[in-house]
């Protein structure tokens, strides 16, 4: 009797074994290419861009022609320092899978311009600043929103205001923030395909009134088909503006005024520190002759806001103007918008950008300005204005 065949047996095992193994690696990729299909959605999505979120306005700053962000801007500077480039480059991405919404008791003080993003490091956008590039809007004003749409979701839009009490000086908290949105938007209409920074969402909205000074507008947008919701902080001032950006790019001070904003007619701002008005502005002889108010309109520990109005006291109208006053001792001038400023020592100089200068009888305008103080923040004993 012969050996038993067995070869046919070796032969369907290893078959078997073979096909088992093919179909096992099959699935494990279909499960990895799912999985890749299902996390994608979560990778970037959207931003404010006007009024300008920090990440949004941090990678207008430090674009360069040949891809590369540089920022120039100091504490644009200071944020990629802390949390890298990776969060400009993902400048859409300030986001929480797992949001569904919630605010405070989720994300921690002091977290709130980061979201507690934990795909991606913001947490250098936490910092406390007040150098952070700027939009320029007026108290009670009608202004268009824009929020890029990198990707698009359905939801709903949330805008919240500080208090007057906040300060730029330490980390955002939820009890800087007023406890209702001043204004909320569900589905708003979109421009553009997805993608790209020329897509986004918009709407109108009233501003608060009675506010003026630095301040952050803070958006959630949650969406209505999966618990994903994005955070983020932008900076703005009260000083009659219409959206100017100031704050970006070489130089720092690039107004852009966009017509989408438009002031009500009788905003009536109330500062969020005692203001104190030069004594005696100074008028300029001849028919068209101006005034200048020098106002602390916000201090901190080392430092302050200031703003200056002028007036066209004459009876012609001016095309320019040109203010200027001795700093108190112990003040230097860090920034300035809505003009261009020049200081030599103590004596500041500023004058008119190109869509401020012209002004009627008895019209008025405003600029802002940063400063950093050594002692107790006061007003100059004079300020001078001289019309052109």
């Amino acid at each position: 009797m012969g050996a038993p065949r067995i070869t046919p047996r070796i032969t369907r095992s290893r078959l078997t074994v073979a096909t088992v193994l093919t179909a096992l690696s099959a699935l494990v990729a279909a499960a990895l290419v799912a999985a890749a299909l299902v996390a994608a959605p979560a990778s970037a999505h959207g931003a404010a861009m006007l009024p300008g979120s920090r990440t949004y306005l941090c990678w207008k700053d430090g674009l360069t022609p040949n891809g590369a962000i540089v920022p120039n801007n100091p504490a644009c500077a200071a944020a990629v320092a802390q949390s890298g480039p990776n969060s400009l480059y993902n400048w859409f991405a300030v986001l929480r899978s797992d949001g569904a919404g919630r605010m405070s008791g989720f994300i921690p003080d002091g977290k709130l311009c980061s979201g507690g993003a934990v795909v991606y490091d913001f947490s250098g956008f936490d910092l406390p600043r007040a150098d952070w590039p700027v939009t320029h809007l007026t108290s009670g004003a009608s202004v268009r929103i824009k929020y890029n749409k990198w990707a698009a979701h359905p939801g709903t839009f949330r805008s919240y205001i500080t208090k007057d009490t906040w300060s730029p000086t330490r980390p955002l908290a939820w009890s800087d923030l007023e406890s209702t949105p001043f204004d909320s938007v569900t589905d708003p209409p979109s421009v553009g395909s997805p993608g790209n920074e020329d897509a986004y969402y918009y709407w109108d909205a009233r501003l608060p009134s009675g506010k003026s000074g630095r301040h952050i507008i803070y958006t959630v947008w949650q969406r209505s088909d999966s618990n994903e919701t994005f955070y983020g902080c932008s900076d703005v001032v009260f000083d009659g503006g219409s959206g100017e950006v100031t704050g970006v790019g070489p130089g720092g001070s690039s107004p852009s005024p966009s017509p989408s904003a438009s002031p009500s007619p009788s905003p009536s701002p109330s500062p969020s520190a005692s203001p104190s008005a030069s004594p005696s502005p100074s008028t300029s002889p001849g028919p068209g002759g101006c005034a200048a108010t020098y106002t602390i309109a916000n201090q901190w520990q080392g430092g302050f806001q200031g703003e200056v109005t002028v007036r066209n006291t004459g009876t012609a109208s001016i095309g320019g103007w040109t203010v200027g006053w001795t700093l108190p001792s112990g003040q230097t001038i860090t920034q300035v918008w809505n003009g261009t400023a020049t200081q030599s020592g103590g004596s500041v100089t500023v004058r008119n950008v190109g869509y401020n200068g012209a002004l009627a009888p008895n019209a008025s305008t405003t600029f802002g300005f940063l400063g950093n103080a050594s002692g107790a923040v006061t007003a100059p004993s004079s300020v001078t204005c001289t019309a052109a």
